[in-house]
């Protein structure tokens, strides 16, 4: 069978994980030029011929509103010009936190961006770690869901941590905490907070023994860094030897990185999904681009993508 041919297009606020996708994969990416307009209207027209081919458009949908915006007129040039196969390539799919109606009269966003995707045209969807993995089933589409465990874990290994304890900051994240737990053969503790409102705790405690022991708090995002920075004080208080944290998509927003230094983490450890708005000594990034280029190819030749991720004990 001959496959089509792969276009890798990115919009411009991934472009610098885009072209380290693209390098991974071994092929230069698709050349888009974007007008804008006087009043700040944009508009992104692809160079070249995309007809029949596996059209794959990089762009996490991070703030502001604009790279959604953008990804959905990518996708909805790709269809108008007859791509073959459109697949959205989100590493952080903005929104997320939106996954249901917790109170009267609010949106539920992420489910209204997966109805846009699917109307501008993305026949699949490629993301990372989703706040829920539920929120798959918000999409009438396939999506693959990587899992950043198997860039995480195999640095873990490399630390060579004794007494070793798994972390969730939140009860939300107690499941992701445990799979890392699971495969460490370590405990679980689990940090319990109570919130006035969003973005700010007003209290926590530790549910587990952390004395002396080295531990790592496991969640998918750090926004402002309150509940972790917060999480990783009470847990030094309680007698750890150490704590650090591992954290997929790195918003970092407000005073985040100042609260990050001032506390007691060893290192936060974080994806380049979002880029970086400033950078601390206490973090770590490690690149997705390897994994992505992986999915990508696997997709293309109609392999398993599940199957790839699955990081094994040495």
């Amino acid at each position: 069978m001959v496959l089509p041919d792969v276009k890798i297009i990115s919009g411009r606020a991934t472009t610098y994980l885009a072209e380290k996708v693209c390098e991974a994969y071994g092929q230069e990416m698709t050349d888009v030029e974007v007008q804008e307009f006087s009043d700040g209207e944009f508009e992104p027209i692809v160079q070249e011929s995309v007809r029949g081919s596996f059209v794959f458009i990089i762009q996490s949908t991070f703030a502001p509103s604009d790279n959604l915006m953008e990804l959905l007129l990518l996708c909805d040039a790709a269809k108008r010009a007859s791509a073959g196969y459109i697949i959205a390539v989100m590493p952080y799919f903005g929104l997320a936190r939106q996954d249901r109606k917790d109170k009267p009269r609010v949106a539920i966003g992420a489910k209204l961006a997966a109805n846009l995707l699917t109307v501008a045209g993305a026949q699949r969807v490629m993301t990372m770690d989703l706040h829920a993995p539920q929120i798959q089933g918000f999409f009438d589409i396939p999506v693959d869901h990587l899992d950043a465990s198997a860039i995480f874990m195999p640095y873990v290994e490399t630390l060579k941590l004794d007494n070793l304890v798994f972390a969730s900051p939140d009860v939300g994240s107690t499941k992701r905490a445990r799979q890392y737990a699971m495969h460490f053969d370590a405990e679980l503790v689990i940090c319990d907070k109570h919130r006035k409102k969003a973005n700010e705790i007003e209290s926590m405690r530790v549910i587990g023994d952390v004395k002396d022991k080295n531990v790592i708090l496991v969640d998918d995002l750090i926004d402002t860094a309150s509940t972790l920075t917060t999480a990783a004080n009470l847990i030094i208080e309680k007698g750890a030897k150490s704590v650090r944290a591992l954290c997929t998509h790195p918003v970092l927003s407000g005073k985040s990185i100042e609260k990050i230094e001032k506390s007691a983490l060893t290192e936060l450890v974080v994806c380049d999904t979002i880029p970086l708005k400033e950078t601390s000594p206490k973090i770590k990034v490690l690149s997705v681009a390897n994994l992505f280029a992986k999915a990508i190819r696997n997709a293309h030749e109609f392999k398993s993508i599940n199957s790839l991720f699955v990081h094994k004990k040495k």
